[in-house]
């Protein structure tokens, strides 16, 4: 999970540095609701998907609508962290594009969850008849 972070963090920088314009706005938001799912899945790594991602896109929600006061922007001026973390203002396009980071990753989240519980039932069934012989 901390690599998945590190390198949905890498790739954000990557194309704020070397685009501009829509693509690096909106990839941003994306990329930043992917980082926040694949910390809750690190904070609690038995959730559901459904949940986790619901979690991720409530938190990311949370912080663009606290960007409504003045206390983010008021932080992002004296910190570049706060900045990355909280944002400066508002941005209802940004709300929009929290769940296109996190919708893929749920669902390989659920795909990947089904196939290990699907994979562990026939090696059950499978280990079940063999010890029945």
């Amino acid at each position: 999970m901390v690599v998945s972070a590190a390198g949905l963090t890498g790739a954000a920088f990557a194309i704020r540095a070397t685009m501009d314009g829509p693509i690096e706005q909106y990839s941003g938001a994306a990329l930043s609701a992917a980082i926040v799912y694949t910390i809750v899945i690190f904070i609690w790594p038995l959730i559901s998907p459904l949940l986790a991602g619901s979690a991720a896109i409530a938190y990311c929600w949370l912080i663009e609508c606290a960007q409504l006061t003045p206390i983010p922007a008021a932080l992002s001026q004296r910190s570049w962290l706060a900045r990355q973390l909280l944002g400066a203002q508002f941005d209802l396009i940004d709300v929009a594009w929290y769940p296109v980071g996190v919708i893929p990753l749920v669902a390989a989240h659920w795909f990947l969850q089904a196939r290990t519980r699907w994979a562990g039932d026939e090696f059950a069934d499978g280990h079940s008849e063999a010890v029945g012989r």
